[in-house]
């Protein structure tokens, strides 16, 4: 197998089809199948366009071979927000399928998902309710938006993910993930969860601890040094460098969604764009699993 655009597409698409067993449909079914549907949205976080009409306009001129049937702008956004739980399982699907799925040694952190960059666009948007200010220390800035939670293997491979409001704790949502997917983490024995000072009291740590799950994190400053903090820096700059895959090759903070299904589904999207990046990778066994510099063009 090569590394390029079109293998990955292929091999997406067989594995799509093959979960889902083929979609059926009262009456006539879609000239574009659920399966076509994410290939076509994991090539377009893939190639970089943040605009639907400009990405339809693309793939009607270079990709026809592939996607026989394309829709109007209108039509292929309302389908993409629709296949949400399709997009959220094939992430779940792909981390399965990879050699990633059982490593016991997870990284969480979070970054911020802006969704309005004007005080007119927070008055008027749909995404009101969900969205909320908070506060990006790595830029010492604010911002108007959610924030995407991420607990990844220190390959990348997605394990688990949320948006939540950046008003929210962070232990607050990632014991909300941990509760959520208690099954996963009760079929693993001895999970070394890696994060930064935010994620830092003792009744969360504790709370970890119960269920199985020890706790590497930098000291504060009035603590004394804790144990596995020298190797702690190397580890941690893994999980920055998947945020930055995210945002510097995903696109992630140009999703360009206007309500809440639309800012989750786009979100969803280049997550699982990344996800099915690295299972392909790591099935044609290529060196640098989270490299998408041979998909992008």
């Amino acid at each position: 197998m090569t590394t390029d655009l079109n293998t990955l597409l292929t091999a997406l698409y067989v594995k799509i089809d093959d979960e889902i067993g083929g979609t059926r449909w009262m009456g006539r079914p879609p000239l574009l199948s659920d399966s076509e549907l994410v290939c076509l949205a994991v090539a377009q976080a893939l190639l970089g366009y943040h605009s639907e009409a400009r990405w339809l306009r693309y793939a009607n001129k270079h990709l026809s071979d592939m996607f026989p049937y394309l829709p109007q702008r209108p039509g292929y956004s309302k389908r993409l927000k629709s296949a949400l739980p399709l997009l959220k399982r094939m992430i779940r699907e792909l981390a399965m399928d990879s050699d990633f799925w059982t490593d016991t040694v997870w990284i969480a952190d979070s970054t911020p998902v802006p969704c309005g960059m004007s005080r007119p666009t927070v008055q008027r948007s749909n995404t009101a309710g969900w969205s909320g200010y908070g506060y990006c220390a790595s830029h010492s800035r604010f911002f108007w938006g959610l924030r995407l939670y991420l607990v990844c293997t220190p390959t990348g491979m997605p394990i688990m993910w949320a948006l939540a409001n950046p008003k929210i704790g962070e232990r607050e949502v990632l014991a909300a993930m941990l509760e959520v997917d208690a099954d996963l983490v009760a079929a693993r024995n001895g999970i070394l969860l890696i994060t930064d000072k935010g994620f830092a009291s003792k009744p969360f740590e504790k709370d970890l601890a119960e269920q199985g799950i020890e706790l590497l994190r930098p000291s504060l400053k009035r603590e004394k040094k804790r144990y596995g903090e020298p190797m702690l820096k190397k580890v941690r700059q893994l999980i920055e460098s998947v945020n930055d895959t995210l945002k510097g090759q995903l696109d992630l903070e140009q999703h360009g969604g206007r309500t809440f299904e639309g800012v989750a589904a786009r979100v969803t999207q280049r997550v699982l764009a990344m996800a099915a990046g690295i299972w392909h990778n790591n099935l044609i066994g290529t060196p640098v699993t989270r490299s998408l510099i041979a998909y992008d063009h």
